[in-house]
């Protein structure tokens, strides 16, 4: 019920203000594998949301918050992660970073559909 509401509040965000956050340290982007075996990379709906997961996750405590913009994040980053086989993490939470890991294509429709682009 929780990551429901965190990935609706995300696509709803996120095409409000026109960009995405993930986080980052000098290893890269994070991609942890889920309980199901696949990659997924997690991004945010504000940079609020980011922030709290560095500073509650301690796997995550030396990464720092990158803001992507939703041309950029639809144009080039979901193909690419599509591409790779990853999926996106959406506003995960909690102490342990979680919530839904969605197809990038999915992500995609759902975030033209949120911000009226067809």
């Amino acid at each position: 019920m929780i990551s429901a509401l965190h990935a609706q509040a995300f696509y709803k965000q996120v095409a409000d203000l026109g960009a995405v956050w993930t986080i980052r340290d000098e290893g890269g982007y994070p991609a942890p594998v889920n309980r199901d075996g696949f990659r997924a990379q997690p991004f945010w709906s504000s940079r609020s949301r980011a922030e709290k997961i560095i500073a509650s996750v301690h796997a995550y405590k030396n990464f720092l918050p990158v803001e992507i913009t939703l041309e950029a994040f639809l144009g080039r980053w979901l193909p690419g992660l599509e591409e790779d086989g990853i999926l996106v993490g959406v506003n995960w939470s909690g102490g342990r970073a979680t919530g839904y890991d969605i197809p990038p294509s999915q992500v995609a429709a759902n975030l033209r559909s949120a911000a009226g682009l067809g």
